[in-house]
């Protein structure tokens, strides 16, 4: 049975950026993802100026930025019949502009970058259990072709997504879906019309969304609904897939939406996912640490869940790269700085998020929320300030 310092539970955006970051430090570290990359998933792609200089220091800009779309310096609003653009807050330094890019792209790079620094990454496989032995935690895996094994670790870091928690943090029992429930979807168009420096926050009844200009000449279009205005745009646009009715319900309610696909094409399937359950969740116990959505997520209204991901993996590996040995001492102080630290940085995306969402997506005060952007559109400046655009991570130098 093979010993690691550490076992990350995904390879996505945080927990192969926490594997890149504890390699590098010299630890050994497995990570275990269930998929196969590349791979596509329901987001909105966009990864702002703030997370770039990290993209930097990992060693993986340079080829994401030859890949990515092109600078987004414009916000917007689609809502209705209105149409309002607000200047994007920029950084002060070298990365002043955010960027989209697919998850395709994105994942396979970060991940490739961990193995070449050392970590030993194991895909497909499934974490079927993990066991807490006092002193080091016990690993099964399931592999896609039926094969079994085990692996400990002193450590482990969860950075499996918002809906695979069950292994670290078992849950009750099946939640019970709720009228309420936002539901994701998410596709890609060519032959868009969406100015290529503009990322527009899309508002429509029931739900929201957002588009950006992304990789290889697509626009990403990525939306949440809640699941009874889904069914009611099911039963309006009959014999349509699930996300073919969200669009019709987006173009139809949104004159910017409209104008911006007239004539464009989609390319690929439709992706969902969902219940979305903002909040923060359990960010560090014992020796296990949280990363990505397992540990807290932002309404996908702010467009910050990647850099989130990104950043909050750093955070951890960096933390535990520096506590030195790993005593109990030493990752309970390592445990403290990084729940410290990362809700320093997240936290309050996360509430500013929460605000901006019960602003939006009910009935009641979207329209209120939509004339008053349009009264004044550098509220629109503001909110992407507030939700992480122009906030650099902190402490960014701490760690190597």
């Amino acid at each position: 049975m093979k010993a690691f310092d550490a076992v990350v539970i995904g390879g996505g955006p945080a927990g192969a950026t926490a594997a890149l970051t504890l390699a590098r430090a010299g630890l050994s570290v497995a990570v275990v993802e269930k998929a196969t990359f590349p791979r596509r998933k329901v987001c909105g792609e966009f990864i702002s100026a703030t997370t770039w200089p990290l993209l930097r220091r990992l060693g993986v800009a340079r080829e994401l930025l030859a890949a990515a779309g092109p600078a987004v310096r414009r916000v917007a609003l689609y809502a209705g019949d209105d149409v309002v653009h607000a200047p994007m807050p920029a950084q002060e330094d070298a990365d002043q502009w955010g960027r989209a890019i697919g998850r395709e792209h994105l994942d396979t790079a970060l991940l490739e970058a961990a193995a070449r620094t050392g970590a030993v990454v194991l895909q497909p496989w499934t974490v079927e259990a993990c066991r807490d032995e006092a002193d080091e935690w016990r690993i099964a895996l399931a592999g896609a072709t039926g094969a079994r094994g085990e692996i400990r670790a002193r450590i482990v870091i969860a950075a499996n997504g918002s809906w695979q928690r069950d292994v670290v943090a078992p849950r009750a029992g099946r939640e019970a879906r709720r009228a309420g429930d936002l539901l994701g979807f998410k596709a890609h168009f060519t032959g868009s019309r969406l100015p290529a420096d503009c990322m527009p926050l899309v508002l429509f009844p029931g739900g929201y969304g957002g588009m950006v200009a992304s990789d290889s000449g697509r626009i990403s279009f990525s939306c949440c609904i809640r699941r009874d205005a889904l069914h009611r745009c099911r039963g309006r646009y009959p014999g349509t897939s699930a996300g073919e009715a969200v669009i019709a319900h987006a173009i139809a309610s949104c004159r910017g939406v409209r104008e911006a696909l007239a004539g464009a094409s989609r390319d690929g399937p439709w992706l969902s996912a969902g219940p979305i359950r903002p909040g923060v969740r359990t960010l560090a116990r014992r020796r296990m640490f949280a990363a990505g959505n397992a540990a807290g997520e932002a309404h996908p209204l702010v467009a910050e869940g990647i850099s989130m991901a990104i950043q909050a993996g750093w955070l951890a590996g960096g933390e535990l790269a520096a506590a030195g040995e790993l005593s109990e001492r030493s990752i309970a102080a390592a445990r403290a700085r990084y729940a410290r630290a990362w809700r320093e940085n997240f936290a309050g995306r996360v509430r500013v998020s929460s605000a901006f969402a019960a602003l939006t997506v009910s009935p009641a005060t979207r329209a209120a929320s939509a004339a008053a952007l349009r009264g004044l559109p550098a509220a629109l400046t503001w909110g992407a300030r507030f939700s992480g655009k122009a906030a650099a991570l902190r402490p960014l130098e701490v760690f190597p």
